[in-house]
C-alpha cells in the first residue's frame, strides 16, 4: 500500500471520468465533479487524463505518502501543505516517503483534486474506478474514504514524467521549492512552471452560469423565466454530488401539469413543486420528471463544481450554437493544455 489515509475530512472518495454506456439499464456516469481539474491533475504527473484520483470535498483531509511519488493538486484551492510547508497547486510535485498532505482550510472553490503517478489502484467496475455512493460500487469499496484505508498506486515506471536520478534526496535537501519549503529537511520539490492561469477556469463564489432553454422553458410564466435569469440563487448546504440545490424566487409554470420521465444530463435544471432550482451533478439519476427550464452548458459545469454552498449562482442565456461553440474552444483549450503539458514533462523535472 501507497498512501495512508488519516482524515478523510467531510468526503473524500475516489474518482475517474466515469462509466459510459449503461445509462440504458439506469446506471449513472458518475465520476469526478471538477472533469477540468480532474484531467489536468493527471495529465500533470503523466497519466492519462482519466485515471483515477482522489476528490476531496472543503477541508479536513490529511494522507501519508507511504512511498515517494509525483503528485498534482487541481481544483478548489483547500491550502495545500506537506510536512507544514504550503505545497503549489497545478504543477507536478515530488513528495518523499513519509510525507504527509493536509488539506487545511477551503481559500476558493470546495473540491480539491489530487492524483499520483500511475494512478490510485482499485477494481474497475463496468470499465470505471469512479465511486458512486448510492449504489454502493466503485472506489474504494463503493463507499468515502476513511481513517485508516491505505490506498494502493499503480505502477508508473512506464509513465513516470521524470528520469528521476540517484542525486533526487540531496536535490530535495537542498534545493528550495516554489513554495518556500527550503533546508535540510525540505518535503517535497514542486518544478518551477505550472499551468497559466489564462487557461484555468475562472472558479468564483458568485459565478455567472451559462444555459440554454430546457425542454419545458414555455411551459413557465413570463416572471419566472425573468426571475430565473435575472436573480441569484443561494447554494444550500443540501448540494451535493447528485444535485445542487438552490434557494431564490419561486419558479411557477403557466399552469399546474404532470410530465413523463425522460433523459437527464449533468447541468438540467429541474424544478419541483416547491419552486427551488435543483442542477444535476455527477451523481444524477438517468431519468426526471420534473420539469426543466434549463441546461447548463458544458463549458461551464467545472466552475458550477466548484461552487461551495453559500455561495451565488447567477444563469445568463445563450443560444445552442453559442453553447456548442464555446464548447469546441474548451477543447481546443484542452488539447492544447494536454499537449503543453507533454512537452514539459519530457524536458525533465527540473524545467
Amino acid at each position: 500500500m501507497s498512501i495512508y489515509i488519516h482524515k478523510p475530512g467531510p468526503l473524500t472518495t475516489i474518482q475517474d471520468l466515469g462509466r459510459t454506456g449503461y445509462g440504458k439499464y439506469g446506471v449513472i456516469v458518475s465520476g469526478a465533479m471538477d472533469r477540468f481539474a480532474h484531467r489536468a491533475a493527471n495529465w500533470l504527473v503523466g497519466n492519462n487524463g482519466g485515471a483515477a484520483a482522489l476528490e476531496i470535498t472543503l477541508s479536513g483531509f490529511a494522507a501519508e505518502f507511504r512511498q515517494n511519488h509525483w503528485i498534482a493538486i487541481t481544483g478548489g484551492d483547500m491550502a495545500p501543505v506537506i510536512d507544514g510547508s504550503p505545497v503549489p497547486m497545478w504543477r507536478p510535485v515530488f513528495v518523499r516517503k513519509g510525507s504527509r498532505l493536509v488539506l487545511k482550510r477551503p481559500v476558493s472553490g470546495c473540491r480539491a483534486h489530487v492524483a499520483v503517478s500511475g494512478g490510485l489502484d482499485v477494481p474497475e467496475v463496468m470499465g470505471s474506478r469512479s465511486t458512486y455512493l448510492r449504489a454502493g460500487i466503485g472506489g474504494f469499496g463503493g463507499r468515502p474514504l476513511k481513517a485508516g484505508d491505505e490506498l494502493a498506486v499503480g505502477p508508473a515506471s512506464l509513465r513516470d514524467p521524470y528520469p528521476v536520478p540517484a542525486s533526487l534526496e540531496s536535490r530535495l535537501c537542498k534545493a528550495p521549492t516554489i513554495s518556500g519549503a527550503a533546508g535540510e529537511d525540505g518535503p517535497f520539490y514542486a518544478v518551477h512552471w505550472t499551468i497559466p492561469w489564462s487557461l484555468l477556469p475562472a472558479y468564483s463564489r458568485k459565478p455567472v452560469i451559462r444555459v440554454i432553454r430546457g425542454r419545458q422553458w414555455d411551459d413557465f410564466t413570463q416572471a419566472s423565466r425573468r426571475a430565473f435569469l435575472e436573480s441569484a440563487f443561494l447554494v444550500t448546504p443540501q448540494s451535493d454530488r447528485m444535485g445542487y440545490r438552490l434557494s431564490g424566487p419561486s419558479l411557477e409554470l403557466e399552469s399546474p401539469r404532470e410530465y413523463l420521465s425522460e433523459a437527464v444530463a449533468v447541468g438540467t435544471v429541474q424544478i419541483p413543486a416547491d419552486g427551488q432550482p435543483i442542477v444535476l451533478m455527477a451523481d444524477r439519476q438517468s431519468l426526471g420528471g420534473y420539469p426543466k427550464i434549463a441546461q447548463v452548458i458544458s463549458a461551464d459545469l467545472p466552475v458550477l463544481a466548484q461552487t461551495v454552498p453559500g455561495g451565488n449562482v447567477s444563469f445568463r442565456e445563450v443560444t445552442p450554437e453559442e453553447a456548442e461553440s464555446l464548447y469546441l474552444r474548451g477543447e481546443r483549450k484542452l488539447k492544447r493544455l494536454e499537449m503543453m503539458i507533454r512537452l514539459k514533462l519530457k524536458e525533465g523535472y527540473h524545467a
